[in-house]
């Protein structure tokens, strides 16, 4: 499609084709909940085999956003009757085609959306019991997911008593931007002394010395690998954390770290964010996910350098050139520009709406 150039034309694209889809085909009316993904066309959704908590919450946090309180609303209480569980506490990961429960693990990365979405919601439409969600799940966190050194654990069981998954570095991340929506929305400020425990243990764990790269598992774990999009995510993240950071280090670490990434993790020639590099730069999974690309737009659009700001507009361009399409997105491509993966999921309008609302007017 013809490039949009401008953050202004990327809004309209938002506003005028994505939104639509997930008002219209991509909600299931009856259950009151997003479906998965919607076909290339985005005029049907893909056979439903589950709905997910975490997409539940994205797309609350979208709608809400926006100040769509009917479609915020319907999905906050379809989050609450769904995915909450009664007998045990937490959140659900999915539940199956008519709503009963599918996968009952208990998941760090579903909770810290649960508590995103609920404190964006929350805030925008003054409900407190949105808010007592916020609190009850950040208490729960820090009660059974804490593991050694500050760090937490990725999953549990259903009965929040044995670990599932240890710590892993994007749990942790979206738990940051969480606990980031946390204290915007209830100005509490135990969150500040929480995200900075939780900068700092991420920093001892997950940060690469030579790089300054927050790697996916602990710095030494074989099979380890560095996501040039959470480079950028981090980045930003950080630059929100002003006076929160601690001795963690991070906002030298992540300066060098996006440096890295650029260099290593971006096509200068078609601005494709490349999905996983290993500790030297060589790539390790060539695939361009539209999620990595919009943490690139938003972390040059919050960058400290005027220079790397400056370049915003070209990235803009090739990213809607090669990524935006009439009726809606590419989800995936290879490194050559050809699409590997046609559907459009539910969680991806998160991503853009977040990279958006950080682009200058």
């Amino acid at each position: 499609m013809t490039s949009l150039c401008t953050p202004a034309a990327l809004r309209e694209h938002f506003d005028h084709v994505i939104l639509p889809l997930w008002r219209g085909p991509g909600f299931n009316a009856a259950l009151r909940l997003p479906y998965e993904a919607l076909d290339t066309t985005g005029s049907a959704p893909l056979p439903v085999t589950r709905y997910r908590a975490m997409a539940c919450a994205r797309q609350i946090f979208i709608f809400s956003a926006i100040g769509d309180y009917d479609y915020a609303h319907a999905m906050f209480l379809s989050l609450r009757r769904y995915f909450s569980d009664p007998d045990h506490g937490g959140w659900f990961y999915s539940v199956d085609a008519n709503g009963a429960p599918l996968d009952t693990t208990k998941d760090l990365y579903t909770h810290a959306f649960v508590i995103f979405a609920c404190a964006i919601y929350g805030r925008r439409f003054g409900a407190s019991a949105a808010l007592d969600i916020v609190h009850r799940t950040s208490a729960l966190i820090t009660e059974r997911f804490a593991a050694q050194d500050g760090l937490f654990n990725a999953a549990l069981d259903v009965r929040l008593k044995n670990v599932v998954s240890p710590p892993a570095q994007n749990p942790m991340m979206h738990l940051t931007e969480a606990w980031l929506a946390a204290r915007d929305a209830t100005g509490d400020a135990a969150f500040d002394d929480a995200l900075t425990s939780l900068v700092e243990a991420v920093a001892r764990t997950f940060v690469h010395t030579r790089t300054g790269c927050i790697a996916e598992l602990p710095v030494g774990a074989p099979d380890n690998r560095f996501e040039p999009g959470h480079q950028f995510e981090w980045f930003w993240l950080v630059s929100c954390l002003a006076g929160r950071l601690g001795a963690s280090g991070l906002d030298e670490a992540l300066t060098r770290a996006f440096r890295f990434a650029v260099q290593h993790g971006v096509n200068p020639a078609t601005g494709g964010v490349c999905a996983a590099l290993d500790e030297q730069g060589q790539t390790l999974d060539a695939t361009e996910r539209i999620w990595a690309q919009t943490e690139y737009l938003r972390a040059m659009a919050t960058h400290f350098d005027a220079r790397v700001r400056a370049k915003l507009p070209q990235q803009i361009a090739l990213f809607s050139a090669r990524f935006l399409q009439p009726h809606g997105w590419f989800e995936c491509k290879n490194a050559a520009g050809d699409v590997t993966r046609s559907d459009m999921p539910s969680t991806t309008p998160y991503h853009l709406l977040t990279a958006y609302n950080a682009l200058p007017e």
